[in-house]
């Protein structure tokens, strides 16, 4: 045997003697959570699901981490360690905006794990009321995107719902052109959400001008029309082109390589302080000069920052707005605490959404 191959037999014995140390710690570490659960039922709590115990274990490994894997894949790996120990308490159902192969349900694995039941909604407002009967633990929906701005449909629906943000998703969004066509030439018709559309639209105007395109209910949707359609193509994800098993005739068609997408986990319970948190609120104010300028003054005098403000009708009387703000720090806070105690006071109408960890990645 070689000097080379003899190195590489060592080495392959060194990787397979560290998979067997990994596997007895990864089992240890699920027995350990079974106990834990125990435990909890012993003591009433059932609270099995903790997102800022969770967001802390994500950032310690972030931390620890020195290569060569990035933090980004470090973090998945024990995303879903922790997923597969929770499922063994209980299995969790996340209703997501569907049909399957949506990105929100990518941002629902990658914030929950594939250790859960995904159950996908035809719509936000069935997220909410899955969520809000009990149905499913948790909810994903979208709320923003770098390049597009909001979705007005989620802001709406916590000006009536109960339910609490108790997380955020932040998913690089890469767009593909999936065609059962040979090329471009052949693609009579391009199916994809409006937001889609919005976020390829450069790239289509120079590479399929004049293709007529149809807006449809979610990319997954205009994946499943594609694949019945030669002539057609969708823009949608990898994990469509895989599930309705059409080729992707150019991948990463989106104008802004950058393009990000903010999605929100949506539950019936509040989340304690993780070290690193956002809150999010919903406020009013009366239609008077300087209103706007007294209802954020609490935040600079207690010097907290705010991190999105949006404005949207009210529906309450015309010309009547309400605001959607997002500040670094948890409601537990003093000086959180505080200014809000002031806003309240300043403002006609205040609805805390929610205190909950930052997406780290």
């Amino acid at each position: 045997m070689s000097e080379d191959l003899k190195d590489l037999k060592d080495l392959r014995e060194r990787i397979d003697a560290l998979d067997e140390q990994i596997q007895a710690l990864i089992t240890e570490r699920a027995r350990i959570a079974e106990e834990v659960a125990r435990v909890k039922q012993d003591n009433g709590d059932a609270s099995f699901y903790r997102a800022e115990r969770e967001a802390q274990v994500l950032r310690k490994v972030m931390e620890r981490n020195r290569g060569p894997l990035s933090d980004e894949e470090m973090a998945r790996l024990f995303r879903e360690i922790m997923s597969a120990c929770l499922a063994l308490e209980q299995i969790m159902t996340i209703a997501y905006l569907g049909p399957e192969g949506t990105f929100t349900q990518a941002a629902a694995l990658k914030h929950f794990g594939h250790s859960v039941h995904t159950a996908p909604m035809a719509s936000i407002g069935d997220v909410f009321r899955e969520v809000e009967s009990g149905n499913a633990h948790y909810g994903v929906v979208p709320v923003e995107n770098s390049t597009e701005g909001v979705v007005n449909h989620t802001l709406d629906q916590f000006m009536s719902s109960p339910l609490k943000i108790c997380g955020e998703v932040e998913l690089r969004i890469h767009h593909h052109l999936l065609s059962r066509a040979d090329d471009l030439a052949g693609v009579k018709r391009v199916y994809s959400h409006q937001q889609s559309f919005a976020q390829c639209r450069e790239w289509l105007e120079t590479r399929l001008p004049g293709v007529e395109l149809c807006d449809v209910s979610s990319n997954a949707e205009a994946a499943r029309m594609a694949a019945e359609a030669p002539d057609s193509a969708a823009i949608a994800s990898e994990t469509a082109a895989e599930i309705y098993d059409l080729p992707v005739l150019v991948a990463n068609i989106e104008d802004e390589p950058d393009n990000t997408t903010r999605f929100l986990i949506i539950g019936r319970n509040e989340v304690g302080p993780s070290g690193d948190d956002k809150t999010s609120l919903l406020v009013s104010t009366h239609n008077k000069p300087g209103a706007l300028h007294r209802l954020l003054s609490p935040f600079q005098k207690h010097d907290i920052s705010l991190t999105r403000i949006e404005s949207r009708p009210s529906r309450r009387g015309m010309w009547d707005y309400v605001f959607f703000v997002d500040i670094d720090g948890h409601a537990s806070e003093a000086r959180i605490a505080a200014a809000l105690d002031e806003l309240d006071a300043e403002s006609s109408f205040l609805k805390v959404l929610g205190s909950y960890p930052r997406a780290a990645l």
